[in-house]
């Protein structure tokens, strides 16, 4: 659904870090309200499908009576079982884009065109980037693909607002780890734009010890990622709902 800009300013922010997230622009391209519930994409690999990060995130989003005014989307349903928002009948219909062993490159030259067409999202938060590490893709080709990736979601919505979640530590093999997550703030700013704003939500730091399999994240270390995600949510949705721009890193 086509998000009304018009009253946006005309220049994005430098960087910046805020409560865990790096901004490439203060604005969010939904700063004004649209009609209908707010479409919001979760994308990555086994660590968006298998774990339950999605699932604490939905309860934190309800617990600020919030998730009337979105829907998360994607051609999967939601089967892994999670303590976090069990007995939430409307969570159990909520979807997503996780899909175990899919490299970034994978996504993005061989599958987003399509999931992005079929349920056009108006925001979509990413991880990606662990299994091209960990088959020794280069880190130029993931970055790579992060920018086919935008451009994709651009074409199908001009005014995509793009949230980039660093990449958890792989204690095995951090030096590419550290590259990527060096990396994505500098590719942000450059791919940014004031009409489809990119963020980073930096997830460090993040202990070895919240992992639980050297990969995925245990329970603390979903509630990092939650921590992080969570406040960037919160103001895009509500500057949605209300039309309001106000700068939500003041």
């Amino acid at each position: 659904m086509a998000i009304n800009l018009s009253n946006l300013l005309d220049q994005a922010s430098p960087i910046m870090k805020f409560r865990g997230i790096l901004a490439a622009t203060y604005l969010v391209g939904a700063a004004l309200a649209q009609v209908g519930k707010l479409k919001i994409m979760p994308l990555g690999d086994s660590i968006t499908e298998l774990t339950c990060w999605r699932a604490k995130l939905w309860e934190r989003l309800e617990t600020d009576d919030l998730i009337e005014r979105i829907e998360f989307v994607g051609s999967k349903n939601n089967t892994q079982e999670c303590e976090a928002a069990a007995g939430d009948d409307n969570w159990k219909k909520q979807h997503h884009e996780g899909h175990t062993g899919y490299l970034a490159i994978d996504v993005a030259y061989d599958h987003l065109s399509r999931w992005i067409n079929d349920t056009r999202p108006d925001v979509v938060m990413y991880m990606l980037g662990t299994d091209d590490i960990a088959r020794g893709r280069r880190i130029e080709d993931v970055v790579e693909a992060y920018t086919d990736m935008v451009h994709t979601m651009r074409r199908y919505n001009e005014n995509m607002m793009i949230i980039v979640e660093t990449v958890l530590p792989l204690p095995t093999n951090m030096n590419p780890v550290k590259r990527l997550n060096d990396m994505i703030t500098d590719w942000a700013r450059e791919q940014n734009k004031t009409e489809s704003p990119i963020y980073v939500a930096d997830l460090y730091p993040y202990p070895n010890s919240a992992l639980r399999d050297g990969i995925h994240p245990n329970d603390a270390g979903e509630d990092i990622i939650v921590d992080a995600l969570s406040p960037l949510l919160t103001w895009i949705i509500n500057a949605n709902s209300t039309g309001s721009a106000t700068d939500p890193f003041l």
